[in-house]
């Protein structure tokens, strides 16, 4: 391949991917809208997951000519339906929410980090000093407690 056919493939290939991409955005709107608000959320790693592949799907039904729009709103429809059921189930059974979501854990407590969880959740007092800074804390001495989200952020809860 020379390097104008790098640059410019014609037009048909624009005009296919200005028209799939626009019509897959829709498809992923109506989607989204249908499925609720848990569905992009980043309440877990699981979630996350859940995004980004939506994300995947998207860029391959845009550039990947192989993949017709219909098998990418099937793709869409498909994991979509599976991050609800899996809500859904995690909502009512404590064994599916153990199993798609990781527990919150305690860094530092009392101003005293919390040697084997910062092992455990591989988190360094610098990176737990960070969200105290963050709460308007100075040092660890400040915080009550300092937490592992399920989500993998820090939350810190200063001393009164």
């Amino acid at each position: 391949m020379d390097i104008s056919q790098m640059l410019f493939q014609g037009w048909s290939g624009l005009a296919r991917t200005a028209l799939v991409g626009a019509l897959a955005y829709v498809g992923l709107v109506v989607f989204l809208r249908l499925s609720g608000k848990r569905t992009l959320s980043k309440l877990n790693a699981f979630d996350l997951v859940v995004t980004v592949a939506l994300g995947s799907i998207l860029a391959t039904i845009l550039l990947n000519e192989d993949v017709a729009l219909a098998e990418g709103m099937v793709a869409f429809a498909t994991l979509i339906g599976l991050q609800y059921a899996v809500t859904w189930s995690s909502i009512r059974w404590a064994w599916v929410r153990r199993g798609v979501r990781g527990d919150p854990a305690v860094l530092v407590r009392d101003g005293r980090p919390v040697e084997a969880a910062l092992k455990r959740e591989r988190v360094t007092e610098d990176e737990a000093l960070s969200a105290v800074r963050d709460a308007g804390g100075r040092d660890l001495m400040a915080a009550e407690v300092v937490i592992l989200e399920s989500d993998g952020s820090l939350t810190a809860i200063l001393r009164r």
